[in-house]
């Protein structure tokens, strides 16, 4: 990846809109080294905050023309990066209307340049609404005489997107898969590194103008990226294709058997009804970045699943909180991933927040219900599991790898985030995980199970649990809290 500065100056600022997504917010990431100041726009500003130092926050819906107006005020270069794919079936009217106001405003503020992420697909073939609409917001964008880099890419391979996901997701849990005739299509898909290399690199060609059609060096069926994800994880996989009538039964299958829901399936798979291959190599010849193989871009998704080094996934919509008693809920499926997320705001600093819930277990136990998690331990114990005889090294300190009662250490960021991974006998992995970032002068307190079940099994686990996450969870964000703000008040005194 090119992270050198140099051609930044003309770049001096930047917008990033959709930062919240799974693109946008490994974007940010990579843009905060370099010469450039960094703005980003976001419905939901708590969402970011607390994310990245000296990055500019902005709040404001795009398809409002005054956020838009103020979003890219004083701004040499805009990311183009938003969509409405699961916002129902208006989706296409609303990503026109907000391109056309975005277009608007950037000729306005005098933007020199706009980098687009779109979708690959011919356009002389008939493509799905939602490719239909890339297309057509890549138009619209550059109506305005504003200079546009639109980048047309298929399936981005990465650890926590979607269609990554599905893939993994109807591969990992069906040994013998009954699939459509969409199978048969060719796609030419990429890995995320790769894409997010040509968007940095955009910024550094003040030539470039205009559609590149990116995409690996592999040609594939969907049925060849699902046997070759097999092959990569060990597993033995049979695919059999027969005519599914409608495309929509696939739609609802995939949102039954795996954890994406319907809203995004439907257009993933309406995507697939055509070849997505890359027919101008315009990108190879007049960019530096050069591909790496689909078996690649899957064996370093894989690799940073293992070794927790995911930057964008588990995105939850982190919409409120509360500053009484009762924690804000929210059960949520996301990209692959089962959660149940608890939310609440405490008058503690981040830091005394943080060392409450370094705290847990142990032999203090879990200030919730914790009967109940000795019982779990217990049956896990019997069946063969660590129980929750490891206890813990240091009553109230952790280090990153080290054991916690039936959980391990996976990340520790002081003090913002603590992520434990349940080492029980489960039929799925298992997270815990709480986020402390400040706000209002206190703290603002996430936590959340997470959940990646293994088949039916999984899911049958998952929900006959739920009950008893009504007695933990809330009590337990709650005692974080409590003990939290205790550390505080001592402190002050």
């Amino acid at each position: 990846m090119n992270d050198d500065a140099d051609g930044d100056e003309g770049h001096a600022h930047v917008l990033v809109t959709g930062a919240t997504g799974y693109i946008g917010g490994r974007l940010v990431e990579r843009l905060h080294g370099r010469n450039a100041h960094i703005r980003c726009v976001t419905r939901d500003i708590g969402r970011l905050e607390g994310r990245w130092a000296g990055v500019e926050l902005i709040q404001g819906d795009l398809a409002n023309e005054e956020a838009s107006r103020q979003a890219l005020e004083g701004i040499d270069v805009a990311y183009y990066l938003v969509h409405s794919m699961a916002s129902g079936s208006s989706f296409r009217e609303r990503d026109r209307q907000i391109a056309q106001i975005f277009s608007a405003a950037a000729q306005r503020a005098g933007v020199t340049k706009i980098i687009y992420l779109g979708g690959l697909g011919d356009p002389a073939a008939t493509l799905s609404d939602h490719l239909t609409s890339r297309h057509e917001v890549g138009r619209i964008l550059a109506v305005c005489g504003v200079p546009v880099i639109e980048f047309r890419a298929a399936i981005i391979v990465g650890s926590g997107s979607v269609s990554f996901e599905m893939i993994r997701c109807l591969t990992e849990r069906l040994p013998i898969m009954v699939a459509p005739q969409w199978v048969k299509f060719h796609c030419q898909p990429i890995g995320v590194r790769n894409v997010l290399e040509y968007l940095l690199e955009a910024l550094d060609r003040p030539d470039a103008e205009g559609v590149y059609e990116i995409g690996g060096p592999d040609i594939l069926s969907y049925r060849q990226m699902m046997l070759e994800y097999a092959s990569v994880r060990g597993l033995r996989r049979r695919i059999l294709v027969l005519p599914v009538p409608h495309p929509e039964w696939s739609s609802r299958f995939i949102d039954l058997v795996t954890p994406i829901p319907y809203a995004i399936a439907q257009p993933l798979v309406a995507g697939m009804l055509t070849d997505v291959v890359v027919q101008d190599d315009r990108a190879l010849r007049e960019f530096s970045v050069r591909p790496m193989s689909y078996r690649a871009a899957l064996e370093l998704a894989l690799n940073r699943m293992a070794s927790d080094e995911i930057e964008t996934t588990w995105a939850s919509s982190l919409a409120s909180f509360s500053a009484d008693g009762t924690p804000e809920r929210q059960l949520a499926v996301h990209e692959g991933m089962l959660s149940d997320s608890h939310r609440i705001l405490s008058s503690a600093a981040p830091e005394a927040v943080f060392d409450a819930a370094c705290a847990l277990g142990g032999d203090a136990g879990w200030p919730a219900g914790n009967a109940l998690w000795q019982i779990r331990g217990l049956i896990d114990r019997v069946s063969g599991g660590v129980g929750m005889r490891r206890g813990r090294r240091h009553p109230r300190e952790l280090r990153v790898g080290e054991p916690l009662d039936f959980w391990r250490v996976e990340a520790l960021d002081r003090p913002h985030l603590l992520r434990l991974r349940a080492e029980m006998k489960l039929p799925g992995t298992a997270w815990l995980q709480f986020e402390i970032l400040p706000d209002q002068g206190g703290s603002r307190i996430e936590q959340t199970a997470f959940f990646d079940p293994r088949g039916l099994p999984g899911y049958l686990y998952w929900y006959a649990f739920l009950p008893f996450h009504r007695f933990i969870f809330p009590g337990l964000i709650r005692a974080v809290r409590r003990s939290g703000e205790a550390e505080a008040f001592q402190l002050s005194e």
